[in-house]
């Protein structure tokens, strides 16, 4: 007569137990950012809080549209937005490479994952920073003819 009833209950019980163990396993997920543009300014060399140096530079990425009434889009004027990226790279090996070779308006392709953080300034004020940590995807000019690849 309560078999039924309990078994119920206790089928619910552990269906909900397996679904809050499931949820802490941890789940795969995706951080990743691709990026071509222009280098803004030579890459510097820095020490993090007295570990590993890192590299870091600026990054442009532009953005065009035309804008207007027109369906073909042939007509209106062209509009363009400037992106600028912080990149940041740790890898011993990358990094070196990067602060040799990496100059002021070379057209070089970033891949890596974005990082969001704070620091404070000179005038101790705490300010948020975005920064992109690039990978062994970074792609830059041949040092000896200048060909982008």
């Amino acid at each position: 007569m309560f078999r039924r009833p309990v078994l119920q209950v206790f089928h619910q019980f552990v269906r909900r137990e397996s679904e809050i163990a499931s949820s802490l396993v941890l789940e795969r997920s995706l951080n990743r950012v691709q990026l071509l543009g222009r280098v803004g300014q030579d890459p510097v060399m820095r020490q993090v809080e007295g570990k590993n140096p890192v590299t870091i530079f600026s990054l442009a990425t532009n953005e065009m549209w035309r804008s207007g009434e027109s369906e073909t889009y042939q007509m209106g004027d062209v509009s363009q937005k400037t992106t600028w990226h912080r990149i940041s790279v740790f890898r011993p090996g990358l990094r070196d490479v990067a602060y040799q070779y990496v100059k002021k308006g070379s057209r070089i392709y970033v891949e890596g994952k974005v990082d969001y953080g704070e620091y404070t300034d000179k005038n101790n004020v705490r300010r948020q920073a975005t920064t992109i940590i690039a990978d062994p995807h970074l792609a830059f000019p041949c040092p000896k003819c200048g060909h982008d690849g």
